[in-house]
């Protein structure tokens, strides 16, 4: 498990899981119990992503195009993660951390 890996997580009180990229820190993913994520939608991406909002696929390695999104970071045991379904690509990670600042504010 590291950054920028792409895991399925079922937040509690949702119906099914969804896939999720982890954000934090490659020394707290290796070394904490507890990993940073941004949650994507669980099916089809069928509109354009909002500012909020970036397009992962199978690029990526998800098995279609996947809207995520960069305003709500969610922390969360690394036990929770379960079946790695990719790991972002080396292009896109810059445009996420753009992303990411941008719609927090941190820029």
């Amino acid at each position: 498990m590291k950054a920028w890996d792409i895991f399925s997580w079922q937040p509690p009180g949702w119906p099914e899981p969804h896939p999720v990229v982890i954000v934090s820190h490659p020394d707290r993913v290796a070394h904490k119990p507890d990993v940073t994520v941004i949650v994507c939608a669980s099916r089809r991406a069928s509109r354009l992503p909002e500012p909020n909002e970036l397009v992962l696929d199978s690029q990526d390695g998800l098995d279609w195009p996947t809207l995520c999104k960069y305003d709500l970071l969610y922390t969360i045991p690394k036990q929770n993660l379960v079946n790695r379904r990719g790991a972002v690509s080396t292009e896109r990670r810059r445009q996420i951390t753009i992303t990411i600042n941008r719609v927090n504010g941190w820029l």
